[in-house]
């Protein structure tokens, strides 16, 4: 019997060091990309597909995060009573329902594999997906949307997002070993986490959305440290393939920014200012500006 995926696990314990000094005081994930910060995209596009179950797994400090999803009685009054409807409006999205959003603790730095395996409890025996918030995807179909929609037309197994990078980038990534290559789907045969650029097994690289089934966690439970002395949620998911259950890449839709860099970051924030009907204008002249400046300096 097919399994609808309804919960979702966001992974948002990390301290953003990368973003110091700002992230001292604020979590990563509520950084503002145009007017929204990262977890909200996050949360839309799960929502789009199907999502009803959201679950944090967060750290010390990350009472931001819950905030923010929370209901603003004072905001919310003050722009009713200014007569501000469309912000009202906006802000109320943001609110979601009591019980929606479930928060577990991950109290130690142990990786990703950790970060998810912390949340094994609230999945319970369903498949489930994980989002991280730092990798931004923008496309006509939210990327989850995609994969929801492929995952049930194969009905079973597990699933991860896919692109190609160049070889250069393989030591950054997650990399599949592909069986067959089927176009939007490759049957996956292995996968290796941070190869050197020579031991990559392809250029397809694991991106940060995946749907995957609880026997994932059962191998979680057994893993130790793998590279970076971290737990590997692919050396959980790897495990599957060499039991011969089915793990396929999905080769997503869309545009995909790394917002957990600052080069990453500011490139999703020009191209989704862009994006924008009332931004796009102003800032292409900027844009435009700042080029023909550096051209004539040259």
């Amino acid at each position: 019997m097919k399994r609808k995926v309804t919960k979702a696990v966001f992974p948002v314990a990390g301290l953003g060091t990368r973003f110091l000094p700002a992230t001292k005081s604020i979590p990563k994930e509520i950084m503002t990309l145009v007017d929204r910060p990262l977890i909200q995209y996050a949360i839309d596009e799960a929502r789009a597909a199907g999502i009803t179950d959201f679950i944090f797994v967060t750290s010390r400090g990350k009472s931001a995060l819950e905030d923010y999803f929370d209901h603003a009685p004072e905001l919310e009054g003050t722009l009713r009573r200014a007569g501000k409807t469309e912000l009202l409006e906006m802000v109320k999205a943001t609110n979601m329902d009591s019980g929606a959003i479930a928060y577990v603790r991950q109290n130690r730095p142990l990786g990703l594999g950790h970060a998810v395996w912390c949340a094994r409890r609230l999945i319970g025996n369903e498949p489930f997906a994980v989002i991280l918030t730092d990798d931004v995807i923008a496309g006509e179909t939210p990327c989850l949307k995609q994969m929801v929609d492929a995952y049930a037309e194969l009905g079973g197994g597990n699933m991860v997002a896919a692109m190609e990078v160049p070889p250069s980038k393989a030591p950054s990534y997650g990399m599949l070993d592909i069986k067959e290559d089927m176009g939007s789907l490759v049957a996956v045969s292995g996968m290796v986490e941070k190869p050197s650029a020579e031991d990559a097994p392809s250029n397809l690289a694991v991106i940060g959305r995946y749907i995957l089934t609880p026997r994932v966690l059962q191998n979680l439970n057994r893993l130790k440290q793998g590279a970076g002395g971290e737990i590997q949620l692919t050396d959980a998911i790897a495990e599957e393939v060499e039991r011969g259950e089915p793990v396929w890449g999905f080769r997503f839709r869309g545009q995909r920014f790394d917002c957990g860099s600052k080069a990453g970051f500011l490139q999703a924030t020009v191209a989704f200012g862009l994006a924008r009907d009332d931004l796009r204008d102003e800032l292409a002249r900027y844009l435009y500006e700042v080029v023909a400046l550096q051209k004539a300096a040259q």
